[in-house]
């Protein structure tokens, strides 16, 4: 194929037979979505647009067959449409996926005056390949608390941030490696410390329209302010910050609204917070959501629970590593993931991932049915495996569950890169998944 063919077609939304539109779609997404609070409310946009109604976690919950509904807690979500049949008897279908990407938290005391310089004191979030965020343009996003419980979302305009290196001049060490200490290297420069410019609260407390005296907490995180971009030599690649883990939630969310036909199973899909860390929070998968959720649609009857559980499959899902196309040695030689080559299955003989023979027999099936491709990831004997919120919600609830991805580069970089191709690959299998 010539240069700019496919690009030219990716314009007009189809590829090989492949509807790319969904790949601008997920740049939407991802632009509209610079923090995991945003990315919750967007979520929750696109479900209201969807005909999905809101509702409170104190509310009393009285639903049918046929019912979209979704709540929100901190910056998780949890959507459900409920089936024809009672759940006891014909169980879950769940997508799950996480909000959260690796970045910087803001501290509480955010105010570092240092060499004549204004910094915003900040901590890693994650396991960040944290280089790559040096010398980009950077913003602050997040939520703030105000007085009397509520919340409001705040974005500062432009690009006020930056992680400037350190010229080569001054440490000629650089070209045997960069080692950054995270606590006195990388903390963002605000200004001089002779702008007038306001503090960081106070341009947020602007940005929102809210009075900075009322301000009495935050969620704040550093965002990179480059919007997602088409890439490759054809323009069907994806380059994005915060990938991982938003193309899942994506997928999920479009598989989810995507559902026509009504199915037996009630379907679910929740976004858990905190899984870069750990997910040891209320709103994480190690937290009671989406547990509180099911017994919500459960009901009261003593087994309905158990039975539930023992009828339901969860599909979790989270970035995969595609092949290195200069470190393939890294990769198990059999098992190696392309970029457009359709959704990874997960396996791990350690439990990393949550994947056995008939979870991921079940999602093999499923992909048949959707005429989709499935690749296999598995880590090298000698190198270790990450997890995802897969083990962690199979080990809390008892749920089958399989962990899969869409292959994607440069995980955990300021700026990653997928195919625009597995987007629509993605949603067709989890479409089957809530199906199934």
């Amino acid at each position: 194929m010539r240069a700019g063919v496919a690009g030219e077609r990716y314009g007009v939304g189809q590829t090989a037979g492949v509807d790319l539109s969904l790949g601008d779609d997920l740049r939407a997404f991802v632009d509209a979505s610079p923090s995991p609070s945003h990315a919750a409310a967007e979520i929750a946009r696109r479900l209201e647009a969807g005909g999905f109604r809101r509702l409170a976690e104190t509310a009393v919950w009285d639903l049918s067959p046929g019912d979209a509904v979704f709540t929100v807690r901190g910056a998780s979500v949890v959507a459900v449409r409920v089936g024809s049949d009672p759940v006891a008897e014909a169980g879950l279908r769940i997508i799950g996926a996480h909000t959260d990407s690796p970045t910087f938290r803001v501290r509480p005391r955010y105010d570092v005056r240092q060499a004549g310089y204004r910094l915003v004191g900040v901590e890693p979030y994650g396991g960040g390949l944290w280089h790559t965020w040096l010398d980009r343009e950077l913003t602050v996003a997040g939520r703030l608390a105000l007085r009397g419980g509520t919340t409001v979302l705040a974005k500062l305009p432009g690009a006020p941030l930056r992680l400037p290196s350190l010229a080569i001049h001054l440490d000629r060490s650089v070209r045997e490696g960069l080692t950054l200490d995270p606590q006195r290297h990388l903390q963002p420069v605000w200004g001089s410390e002779l702008s007038t410019e306001p503090g960081l609260l106070q341009a947020l407390a602007s940005t929102a329209g809210v009075d900075a005296a009322d301000i009495v907490g935050h969620d704040l995180v550093l965002a990179d302010t480059q919007p997602a971009a088409r890439a490759g030599v054809d323009g069907t690649w994806i380059a994005a910050p915060r990938l991982d883990d938003l193309a899942c939630c994506h997928s999920g969310l479009l598989a989810l609204l995507g559902v026509s036909a009504e199915t037996r199973h009630t379907q679910v899909l929740v976004c858990n917070d905190h899984e870069e860390v750990g997910s040891g929070s209320a709103s994480g998968a190690r937290g009671s959501f989406l547990e509180d959720v099911i017994s919500r649609l459960a009901g009261s009857e003593p087994q309905a629970f158990a039975r539930t559980i023992a009828a339901s499959k969860l599909v979790s899902a989270d970035m995969a590593h595609a092949v290195h196309p200069t470190r393939s040695e890294r990769h198990e030689p059999s098992h190696q993931p392309v970029l457009g080559g359709g959704p990874v299955l997960k396996l791990n003989a350690n439990q990393a991932y949550a994947t056995d023979a008939v979870s991921g027999g079940w999602f093999t099936e499923r992909c048949q049915e959707a005429g989709v491709p499935v690749q296999h990831f598995v880590s090298r004997a000698d190198l270790p495996c990450g997890s995802t919120i897969g083990p962690l919600t199979a080990t809390r609830l008892g749920l089958s569950t399989v962990d899969v991805g869409a292959p994607q580069l440069a995980m955990h970089s300021v700026r990653e890169l997928c195919s625009a191709v597995d987007v629509p690959l993605m949603k067709a299998a989890f479409v089957s998944c809530l199906r199934g």
